[in-house]
């Protein structure tokens, strides 16, 4: 009997691994507080390149988010007035957006609701997987050396709380 069953197993591993059943059912790998934060280049809605890595010696937030997220869009007023408050003490939010309509509905958001933060585009989701991020509001807050400090996911009001102390530590000291 145990040899029947080891053979069943056996049998079945191959095919299992051309079905699609290592993992592939599970989220893509995440980014970790305490490692280097992945490098990307995206473009913004006027297509000029942002490159990550060129961003080193600034306090970088990267967001991701789409239109049709309502705590996405509940969250953006805060992060504009966090934007506000210390992009003159190096800091740097980059929100990037994931939908494969981008350019189109991004334009459509800001006409409704104009924020000053820049927005990168990434319609094909590379970075979206890079990051491993599948719940939005998602959000990676990376030091001046690259390193990512905290991973916040969900929305949160920018202007108060743990967050909000990390970052006026980070910018102020």
């Amino acid at each position: 009997m145990k040899i029947f069953l080891l053979a069943l197993v056996v049998a079945c591993l191959p095919f299992n691994a051309f079905a699609g059943g290592w993992g592939t059912n599970s989220p893509p790998a995440s980014v970790i507080a305490g490692l280097p934060a992945p490098d990307f280049t995206l473009q913004n809605q006027q297509g000029q390149k942002v490159n990550l890595a060129e961003l080193r010696g600034k306090v970088v937030i990267v967001n991701f988010w789409a239109t049709w997220c309502p705590p996405c869009r509940r969250e953006m007023p805060s992060m504009e007035a966090l934007y506000q408050t210390f992009r003159d003490d190096d800091l740097v939010l980059l929100a990037i957006n994931v939908e494969n309509e981008g350019r189109q509905n991004v334009a459509k958001f800001l006409q409704e609701s104009p924020y000053s933060f820049p927005i990168l585009l990434d319609e094909d989701a590379r970075v979206q997987n890079l990051y491993g991020v599948f719940q939005f509001p998602e959000s990676f807050i990376i030091d001046r050396n690259g390193i990512v400090v905290k991973k916040v996911i969900g929305a949160i009001h920018w202007m108060g709380g743990d967050v909000y102390n990390l970052l006026h530590f980070m910018l102020k000291g």
